[in-house]
Parts: structure tokens; sequence; C-alpha cells
């Protein structure tokens, strides 16, 4: 009964990844709404915090958020098989469309309909970067924490307004993080 359930599963989330891989436009941002609406929402396989903390891990990781997002979800549902099953889910789709696009690539490059189409596909996609922006934002703000509100407005300032790299942030965000939890935990063991 329970290896039924883990095959079960593990269908699900080929085909959950492979579908939000195959309609997502736009990167990897994009793909995280789709996600947690889902992993979180849908299928309740993930709590919303615990989706938050594992964008955060895919987002420090080298290589595509898409990717990486289904990597630490697929983990965390089904071990090492899971992440192999959401790897090959969020995989294929692009590779194929790419493949198709790469030999086609001469007759779209000059098609007035298509390029109409990816304008409208890009205004889109910042709408939904946009929701994303607000559906991760919003839990920080309700939590009141001031040091949470402060490293998220300090983080956008420097992306927005300094033009720093992500790469740098995400560092910084994470040192702050570990220091924050070690002088939480020697508070605790006093």
């Amino acid at each position: 009964m329970k290896e039924q359930n883990k095959k079960k599963i593990l269908l699900k989330l080929f085909l959950s990844t492979l579908y939000l891989s195959a309609f997502t436009f736009g990167g990897g941002y994009v793909i995280v709404t789709l996600m947690k609406k889902k992993f979180v929402d849908q299928y309740h396989w993930i709590e919303e915090n615990e989706m938050l903390d594992l964008v955060a891990i895919a987002q420090s990781s080298p290589g595509a958020i898409a990717v990486n997002g289904a990597i630490v979800v697929g983990y965390k549902l089904s071990g090492i098989l899971g992440a192999l099953v959401a790897i090959l889910g969020t995989v294929l789709p692009p590779f194929v469309i790419l493949s198709v696009i790469s030999v086609f690539y001469k007759a779209f490059r000059n098609n007035w309909l298509i390029s109409q189409l990816l304008e409208g596909m890009q205004a889109g996609v910042g709408a939904v970067i946009a929701s994303v922006t607000l559906d991760m934002g919003i839990p920080i703000v309700k939590e009141k924490e001031a040091v949470s509100l402060i490293i998220m407005v300090g983080a956008f300032v420097a992306a927005c307004l300094f033009g720093i790299n992500v790469v740098y942030i995400v560092i910084v965000c994470g040192i702050i993080g570990i220091i924050r939890t070690l002088l939480l935990n020697r508070r605790k063991m006093k």
C-alpha cells in the first residue's frame, strides 16, 4: 500500500512539474508562484513557510531556480528519486520546445506575429513576478519582525537602487541569517 502511494506521489510530482514547466513563460520566478499554488495550496504537500525556505534554498544554489525548486520539492517529498523525477519533469518541456524552436529559428526570427506574441508575454510575466513578490513579501510583513523587514527592505534597496548583484545580496542575507540563528541559539542556552 505504501509503495503504491509513493508511486502515485511520484507520478503526480512528474506530471505537475512537467505541466508547470511546459506552460510557464518568463523564467524561474514565474514558476515559483505556480509551484506554491500546486504543492502548497492544491496538494498540501508542503507548508507555506516551508515553501519559502525551499525557494530560498533554490535561489541560493547555482543553476536555474525552476530546476532547483523542483529538486528541493521532489527531494522533500520522495528523497533522491523524487528529486530525479522532478528534474525530468521540469527539464523535458524546455528541452523539447527549444529543440523545435532551434530547428525553425530562421522562420521565427522575422515573424511579426511571433514578435508580438513575445511582447505580450513579457507584460504578463512582469505581472506574475509582481504577484510572486507580493506572495513572498506579505508573510514577512505580517510577522512584523523588525529584523526580517529590515533585511527585506535592505535587499530591495541594494538591488533596485544601487544595482548590487543579486548573488552578493543572497550571500549577505544568508550570512545575516546564520549570525542571527547563532545569536538566538546562544541566548536560548543561557
